[in-house]
């Protein structure tokens, strides 16, 4: 079935964990080499390659003496503004060997949160891909601050295969896929080729933490395999150690982990609501409100609204929780704090004459509402 399915492939995301191509001394020069090379290949078949690659970070840290994991942003973001550019220097020479181009995108969470933004982002990326250029996409974090990150690469890359609407996304890390339990600890642990659904337990087999080198550990792998799923986008992780590994894949060997794609699938703008535009602030809503949203398909009502947190303006992204506080929606929010603080637990039909203008009847439209299965983990 997998080599049926990865012949349709036409555009594909590659994300490179930093454990891939680093060690404590700095970056792994032979192997960057040899997975450009890998790419390079990928892009004669005709498909075309983006790639969100982790690794500035490690690259800069040992000029400033640091081992380990920097431990406080600044630190972080200095060794990335002195790593970016020693990344893309190895990046462009080795692509240069098979006469490829390479640009370097750098992103916030921001940029994918504005709509405007995220389009931007979106046509500029389009566009390079229209010259055979392969786009090499990291986050900023010399700039980055904590509410604007994505958190890890593999966030990151969920997003960029939404956002360019690619055929597949392939995760490369320093084990051979998802294993029923950790195969460091537990020597018969057993690999699982294919994942039909991402459910709690195998949630549960992820684990938890990333590396010293890298953010991200198998959990986070597994969280953009989902959402990519949720946008009909096929999901791969697989060793990113071996030889000539996409190039295999694409043979047809059956390797790594496969996560099949949502049979339901989200619509882009959704997904944005869902996975890229950060919440700004909570709502809590009463029992009849929560159920006329999720089983009846309805809109957000002034009426059903009995508290509100955080700062947020008409057109930011909230979370909508039961009296609880459990998280059940996001939604894009149409009055501001201080307007919906007046109206709320009222009538649609007193808005106006609280405020002296209305922009609608509901306070979020079901067309700017998702419901979630929980609370998105943000770390």
């Amino acid at each position: 079935m997998r080599p049926h399915l990865l012949r349709r492939v036409r555009r594909v995301v590659v994300k490179i964990g930093s454990n891939v191509i680093s060690d404590s001394d700095g970056l792994l020069l032979p192997r960057m080499e040899a997975l450009c090379r890998d790419v390079a290949q990928l892009h004669r078949r005709g498909i075309e390659v983006i790639l969100v690659s982790s690794g500035s970070v490690s690259a800069g840290k040992g000029v400033l003496g640091i081992t380990g994991r920097p431990q406080t942003i600044p630190l972080k973001q200095a060794a990335a503004a002195i790593g970016q550019p020693r990344l893309m220097r190895a990046y462009k020479e080795y692509f240069h060997a098979e006469q490829l181009q390479v640009a370097q995108v750098l992103l916030t969470r921001d940029d994918l949160a504005n709509r405007r933004r995220y389009l931007n982002a979106r046509n500029t990326l389009l566009t390079l891909l229209d010259f055979s250029v392969i786009p090499i996409i990291n986050e900023n974090d010399t700039v980055v601050v904590e509410e604007i990150r994505f958190g890890d690469n593999d966030n990151l890359s969920a997003m960029v295969t939404t956002l360019l609407e690619a055929d597949l996304l392939v995760i490369l890390s320093d084990v051979s896929g998802l294993y029923d339990r950790d195969p460091r600890t537990h020597g018969d642990a057993c690999l699982i080729p294919l994942v039909e659904r991402i459910d709690e337990k195998i949630e549960a087999m992820a684990g938890g933490e990333g590396s010293v080198r890298g953010t991200g550990g198998m959990a986070t792998k597994i969280r953009a395999a989902k959402r990519a799923a949720l946008n009909g986008i096929a999901s791969l992780i697989v060793s990113g150690m071996e030889n000539s590994i996409l190039q295999r894949v694409f043979d047809g060997e059956e390797l790594g982990t496969y996560f099949l794609p949502a049979r339901d699938r989200m619509t882009a703008r959704k997904h944005w609501i869902a996975f890229t535009k950060k919440p700004r602030g909570k709502l809590l809503v009463d029992a009849g409100a929560r159920q006329a949203l999720v089983e009846g398909g309805k809109s957000l009502l002034p009426s059903g609204v009995r508290k509100v947190e955080g700062r947020f303006e008409r057109g930011d992204s909230v979370r909508l929780c039961d009296l609880d506080g459990v998280e059940f929606a996001k939604g894009v929010i149409g009055y501001n704090l201080s307007e919906l603080t007046r109206i709320m637990g009222k009538k649609s039909s007193e808005i106006e004459t609280i405020l002296g203008y209305k922009y609608g009847d509901e306070v979020i439209h079901r067309d700017n509402l998702v419901i979630t299965a929980g609370p998105e983990d943000e770390e």
